[in-house]
């Protein structure tokens, strides 16, 4: 149904485990996780311009708050004209609302597609999404791009013990199917392997959180509905990823974890050298310092 997520998803990580295979050898655990490492870093590459964009998406809108405020109040009882008015004073300072979801619909096909790739190397269960194969059928079948000889050699693979494909929560015909490769793990090395990688994204979820709050402007901060808001992406969201961790692949859990520790690097890296470029920052920074309506100037 979506082949069209799949057989690129599948492709990237394809090239990428040829790349680290021919090094480590293709059986190798460490040569799987890395081509889910850098499918992930494949796809944060592809979207540097968009997340740049993003970020000024941002900036723009925030220097834009009071005179949006203005209209909505000069046309509080004219709901259409002002939501026309606000568009057309978006459009003429070139901000694009698209651009500041953009990463994020992008990433989302691709972590579907990654997830379902990663399930399809192993259709043992008889669960939502697999197909109750006997473990020699599903050896002997191609996955997408893989053949039948890539799919062996990743039911074969293991990090620190546990095969890339497992979950903590994996039943015990998924866990079986490993036998003929390498043997049947326990849930308890694919716990010493899956929960410190989920400690770890709930961590950089939580840092990335922050590092996004301390961008907020002073108005913005005192909004009842974003310290909801705050509140919920500083906590809840990295506690989701601890309790939700266990129904998800250790493959997947590094996808988690690179993803997250990219992007805290690129907030980072991204937001110095926008701070560094005078025209913005000034203009940003004239309008989070004027005196209200009404008000007089503060003389410095």
């Amino acid at each position: 149904m979506l082949d069209f997520v799949y057989y690129p998803v599948s492709a990237v990580l394809w090239f990428w485990h040829r790349v680290f295979g021919f090094v480590l050898g293709p059986d190798n655990g460490f040569a799987w996780a890395l081509a889910v490492i850098f499918l992930v870093f494949t796809l944060r590459a592809v979207l540097i311009k968009p997340f740049v964009a993003q970020i000024r998406s941002q900036l723009v809108m925030r220097r834009l708050q009071p005179q949006i405020k203005a209209l909505q109040k000069k046309y509080s009882g004219d709901r259409p004209r002002q939501a026309t008015e606000v568009r057309a004073l978006q459009r003429e300072h070139g901000f694009n609302p698209l651009m500041g979801c953009l990463p994020l619909l992008a990433q989302a096909p691709v972590f579907i597609g990654l997830l379902h790739v990663l399930r399809s190397f192993n259709r043992t269960g008889t669960g939502f999404g697999h197909l109750g194969m006997t473990a020699q059928e599903n050896a002997n079948t191609a996955n997408y791009v893989f053949g039948a000889t890539e799919v062996q050699s990743f039911l074969d693979a293991r990090l620190f013990g546990a095969p890339i494909s497992a979950a903590v929560s994996s039943s015990r015909d998924v866990l079986e199917a490993f036998g003929p490769f390498g043997g049947v793990p326990s849930v308890w090395s694919i716990a010493l392997v899956a929960v410190p990688l989920m400690m770890v994204a709930a961590v950089a979820t939580h840092l990335n959180s922050r590092a996004a709050i301390t961008r907020q402007d002073a108005a913005s901060a005192a909004n009842p509905q974003t310290a909801i808001m705050n509140k919920l992406t500083l906590w809840v969201l990295p506690a989701g990823v601890l309790v939700g961790g266990a129904v998800l692949p250790v493959a997947v859990l590094l996808y988690f974890t690179s993803n997250n520790v990219w992007t805290y690097l690129q907030q980072h890296v991204v937001h110095r050298r926008i701070d560094r470029e005078p025209t913005l920052v000034s203009e940003v920074t004239s309008v989070v310092t004027a005196p209200k309506p009404g008000a007089k100037p503060r003389r410095r």
